[in-house]
């Protein structure tokens, strides 16, 4: 599942393609993306609507627009899901298979396509409303992160996954930032030391700013295989094709830790996949 550094990047990538386009016509294939909007006002209120903005909030993409005859623009939220992607497409390009959603730009497409559907193109925002603070958000300091730790006797790792504590943080970057900060994902989240909390707050940030300077964990993506230019979450300048190899943990189960040579371990918190040193992380 994309995690904020993914969705960072694309809303960097998309951000300038979108810029001043008018959507001239809208196809919907999968309505069930649109909850709880309704198809009607998804129509009624995007059609003829010029792109103005676009910024990221956790892990939500938020497409400003300014609808015809108004003064004020309206947010149209995106989530990719576990398995979405959002780009642009020439005019008379073949569309993917499970394409949601297609606004007509001109001479090129906006395109949401979404293998599983579990992602959301919506006018409705209140889900906003639960999201804690962004890691780089003023509110976001290190008092603010302890005082809302000492309320949960959860694992750490489980708890970091709460995206009202943080907004954005997903799996793999929780098992990074953990290494990072050399905590156990067993720890009991009342229990952290101030020293800990420090350095889990720092190590939150580092990580997923290093993430994000290299563009994405995910590999460039080009549909079915040919070269056809389609982008998936995106690269900066000059990174290269896979964040993967610079991850420390994550999906390295049985590999040897890149500190002190003991085999990284894999254990199950929460329906979710935790990678960790025994040795750096104990509890």
């Amino acid at each position: 599942m994309p995690e904020l550094p993914e969705v960072e990047v694309l809303a960097r990538h998309l951000r300038p393609l979108l810029n001043r386009r008018k959507i001239l016509a809208i196809e919907v294939r999968r309505q069930a993306v649109l909850h709880p909007t309704s198809l009607a006002r998804f129509r009624r209120t995007l059609l003829g609507a010029k792109f103005t903005g676009l910024t990221r909030r956790g892990k939500y993409l938020l497409f400003e627009l300014l609808p015809p005859d108004k003064q004020t623009p309206i947010i149209l939220l995106g989530h990719l899901g576990m398995t979405g992607r959002m780009f642009l497409a020439r005019k008379n390009a073949p569309l993917p298979k499970h394409t949601a959603v297609v606004f007509q730009l001109g001479s090129r497409n906006f395109v949401y396509e979404d293998t599983r559907y579990f992602g959301r193109l919506t006018l409705h925002t209140s889900s906003l409303a639960e999201l804690g603070p962004d890691p780089w958000d003023e509110t976001f300091t290190p008092a603010h992160f302890a005082s809302a730790l000492k309320k949960s006797n959860q694992p750490i790792k489980v708890k970091l996954l709460d995206q009202s504590l943080i907004a954005g943080v997903g799996n793999i970057y929780a098992s990074e930032a953990l290494f990072q900060a050399r905590i156990s994902p067993r720890r009991a989240t009342n229990q952290m030391s101030r020293q800990q909390v420090n350095k889990l707050w720092q190590a939150i940030r580092a990580v997923l700013g290093e993430a994000i300077a290299f563009g994405s964990t995910i590999p460039l993506h080009f549909g079915s295989g040919k070269s056809n230019g389609l982008f998936y979450y995106g690269s900066s300048s000059g990174a290269a094709d896979t964040f993967t190899e610079r991850l420390n943990v994550y999906d390295r189960a049985g590999k040897p830790c890149v500190v002190c040579a003991t085999p990284i371990r894999r254990l199950v918190q929460a329906a979710r996949s935790t990678f960790y040193c025994p040795k750096c992380q104990k509890c």
